[in-house]
Order: C-alpha cells, then sequence, then structure tokens
C-alpha cells in the first residue's frame, strides 16, 4: 500500500473509533412522559422523632417528614395533588403561623417551589390543582398558580370560606384571595373501594377521588392507575406514616388533638384504607408527608408509570 493511502486508512480507522467512542459516551435519550403517570414534587423536608408520627413510633428514631405535591400526567393533561411551599410560605408563615405553635409545626429551608421546578423543565400549564384539604403545608403554592382552577370537596370549601390562622385551618394568606377559582368536587353517589362516594375524575379509572372524613371536614383521596397497571392511593394527612396502618394506629395523642377535626372519623378512615390494602395486597399507600415512601418511589422530574 502507498504511503498516502496508508495515512488516509489510518486517519479513517481513528475516526471511525472516535465516533464508536462518542456513541458510548452519548448519554442516554430521556424516556418519553407517561400516558398516565406521576411524579412526587420535593418542594422541603424535615426530620422529626418517629413517636411524633404515629402512636407507637420509636422516639429513638428519627423519620424524613417530606413537604411535597403530586404532579400527575394524564393524556396531554398535568394537574396537581396539593401544592407543598409555595413561593411566598416564608410570609405566609409569618402571617398566620400562631406563635406558640411555631415551635411544634415548622419547615426548614432551602423551599423549592413546585413552580419553579415545572417551569425549569418546562412543564405546563396545570389544567388544576386538587386539595387533599386545605392546610398551611399543602395549600401554600395555590398562589404561584393564579388563574389555575382548584377543586375541593364542598366540606373543605367551607372551612376555606371562614380561614382561621391556626395549625387546623385554612390560612387567610393562602386561600383568602377571591380571584381564586375553586371548584367543589361533585362526588357521585358510587362506592369505590369501600368509599361511600366516588368521583372518576377522567371517566377511565384512572383517576378517581373519594372523601376522607376526619383530618378536616373535607380531605380528600386519589386513587391512580399508571400506565403499568400498578395502583398507587395518595391519602393525605389522614396518616403521616404508612408504617402507622400496619397496626391501624392513630397520630401521636397530642398532635391527635390539635390536628385531626375528628379523631373518630379519621379512625374509621384509617380502616378504610386498610380495608383497601386487603382488597389489593398490591396497592401503595402514599401519605403526603411519608419520607420512607416517598424517598423508596424518587422525586421529580422522575416519572412513575
Amino acid at each position: 500500500m502507498q504511503p498516502t493511502n496508508l495515512l488516509r486508512s489510518f486517519t479513517l480507522f481513528l475516526a471511525l473509533l472516535a465516533g464508536l467512542a462518542g456513541a458510548r459516551a452519548a448519554p442516554p435519550a430521556p424516556a418519553a412522559p407517561p400516558e398516565v403517570g406521576f411524579s412526587i414534587v420535593r418542594t422541603g423536608s424535615l426530620q422529626v422523632r418517629e413517636g411524633l408520627v404515629y402512636s407507637g413510633g420509636s422516639f429513638s428514631k428519627k423519620v424524613d417528614t417530606i413537604f411535597s405535591a403530586v404532579l400527575i400526567k394524564h393524556g396531554g393533561e398535568f394537574l396537581l395533588f396539593d401544592t407543598g411551599l409555595g413561593s411566598n410560605i416564608a410570609a405566609q408563615y409569618q402571617q398566620d403561623m400562631p406563635l406558640l405553635m411555631r415551635p411544634l409545626f415548622k419547615y426548614e429551608e432551602p423551599v423549592t417551589p413546585v413552580k419553579a421546578q415545572l417551569d425549569g423543565a418546562g412543564i405546563g400549564p396545570l389544567s388544576r390543582i386538587i386539595l387533599s384539604h386545605s392546610h398551611w403545608d399543602h395549600a401554600s403554592g395555590i398562589t404561584d398558580f393564579p388563574g389555575t382552577p382548584v377543586m375541593v370537596a364542598p366540606e373543605e370549601l367551607e372551612v376555606i370560606r371562614r380561614p382561621a390562622g391556626t395549625t387546623g385551618g385554612a390560612w387567610p394568606s393562602q386561600v383568602g384571595s377571591p380571584s381564586i377559582p375553586w371548584q367543589p368536587i361533585a362526588f357521585e353517589p358510587r362506592p369505590y373501594e369501600g368509599f361511600e362516594r366516588s368521583l372518576d375524575l377522567y371517566k377511565n379509572g384512572k383517576v378517581v377521588l373519594v372523601p376522607m372524613y376526619g383530618h378536616t371536614p373535607g380531605s380528600v383521596g386519589l386513587f391512580l392507575t399508571v400506565d403499568s397497571g400498578k395502583r398507587y392511593f395518595f391519602v393525605g394527612d389522614v396518616v403521616w406514616s404508612a408504617a402507622a396502618l400496619e397496626n391501624g394506629s392513630p397520630k401521636f395523642w397530642a398532635a391527635r388533638i390539635k390536628v385531626d377535626d375528628n379523631a373518630a372519623r379519621t379512625q374509621g378512615t384509617i380502616e378504610q384504607i386498610r380495608t383497601a390494602m386487603q382488597r389489593d395486597p398490591a396497592l401503595v399507600v402514599v401519605p403526603a408527608h411519608d419520607g420512607t415512601v416517598q424517598n423508596a418511589l424518587g422525586y421529580f422530574p422522575a416519572w412513575i408509570r
């Protein structure tokens, strides 16, 4: 072979190797978003003693308490179940959290609001927000989504229309604006998984809302069936830890007195959740603050499908 041809062949060989190396080094293409799926959007966290989370928990063990929202994708729509801590949480907290309650009910910086995370990922606009209930750590982000319809149970709307700056009520700084487009959830008299009423949001069994009385007058749970067929049950603050469901344990007694509107009805709802779990052992129950469950599932921008 002539020297010129040999040089040309060697150059082509090096180029081929470089191309192969580049192909191997290229990151995998991101997976397409699901048709129906969800992502947990973590806005903040706090470590607390397990014994303060549920009756029978250990006081020597600390667990992660997560302030989160659930981003749900259904077809071409995105919606939120709860909003976590919003961009105005510091001002809201200063205005409406009673001074005596601040050592017991708090959050830590940094806070990463849902709105900022969704904007950074190019996701939006939202079709709606659904509140599990109107407490401060679930409703804080409503003000970040002006004009977005907010669905609540009719009983919860009565709480919202007379907001009180306490841990057991809705905060005026979060829900007091007359411009928020509230939408009462029109539950139908159709039992679902042991709950006496339900609303199949898309009429296909994928997103089903149920009333979950007790923690607040109008607490709401959400059943979600994702692309894989796996089912998840988002239960708000009926329990703060899925571990409590093993024995049907309520919240720690002092917390129960302060935050549950009706402890007996809350306990009844806990038993309804346990019955649903017995009926479907593969059902994944996701309490709104349970770090053990949520850390295992992962956080936005990862999708559960």
